[in-house]
């Protein structure tokens, strides 16, 4: 008797992209479509009750980026394949999504016969990345292995924005979102988005991980106007 077919999560928040990738999935004998999320909060619930073999993942997305929703579902499901297919082929992504434990990496305009071999090559345990990264990849950990005293991950030296320390700074006060949008004088909407990109780039699993790797790297009060504190009382949000 034949082999069930792999079962696969597709995660992005564009619904035509997905369906797309669904009709091309499903065609496929030995490959079929359990589920699909818009956001990474749902890829997580879903990824929970459905238990796939892989999970094709976008980083960009609303109230959870893949990046966050990786490092939770990693949490919960060890072994679960996860691939990140996404339009950016920026060194920093990638080694984000090395770190969150994704084990491949694709890029969106690939053609339909590439993207099928990585999926197959993710769910027989290969590391899928693009030529370029992959390079890049090596070179990065070549330059760690030369330097033996003095090894900081990749990592190390996030590329964070004025707005993104000021922010930040904020976050290291225990500043609530509203608080940190009011003092900034921005949306709440743009203060999550600040916050999500934070925690992104700094490879941080909550708010407080975010202020104490900020502060053990020195990224504290280099924003151009430091914030003041707030009250304790108003506590930490998560």
């Amino acid at each position: 008797m034949p082999d069930s077919p792999a079962r696969i999560l597709l995660v992005d928040d564009h619904e035509l992209f997905r369906e797309g990738l669904a009709g091309l999935i499903n065609v496929q004998p030995d490959l079929t479509v359990v589920g699909q999320a818009g956001d990474g909060l749902e890829a997580l619930m879903l990824a929970r009750d459905l238990q796939p073999d892989l999970i094709v993942m976008d980083i960009n997305m609303p109230i959870s980026d893949g990046l966050e929703a990786t490092r939770l579902i990693r949490q919960t499901l060890p072994d679960v394949r996860i691939v990140m297919l996404t339009v950016h082929d920026q060194d920093e992504k990638l080694f984000a999504a090395i770190k969150a434990g994704a084990n491949g990496y694709m890029l969106k305009d690939t053609n339909s016969a590439n993207f099928l071999q990585g999926v197959r090559g993710a769910l027989g345990g290969e590391a899928n990345l693009p030529p370029r990264l992959a390079s890049s990849l090596l070179q990065a950990y070549a330059r760690m292995v030369r330097q033996p005293d003095h090894a900081p991950d990749i990592e190390d030296n996030p590329d964070l924005t004025t707005r993104e320390l000021e922010v930040l700074n904020l976050i290291a006060t225990g500043a609530s979102n509203q608080e940190i949008a009011d003092q900034l004088s921005i949306s709440l909407h743009t203060t999550k988005s600040h916050v999500r990109n934070i925690l992104g780039k700094l490879h941080a699993v909550n708010r407080r991980h975010a202020a104490r790797l900020a502060a053990q790297r020195g990224l504290l009060g280099t924003a151009e106007h430091p914030s003041k504190p707030y009250p304790a009382a108003g506590g930490w949000s998560e």
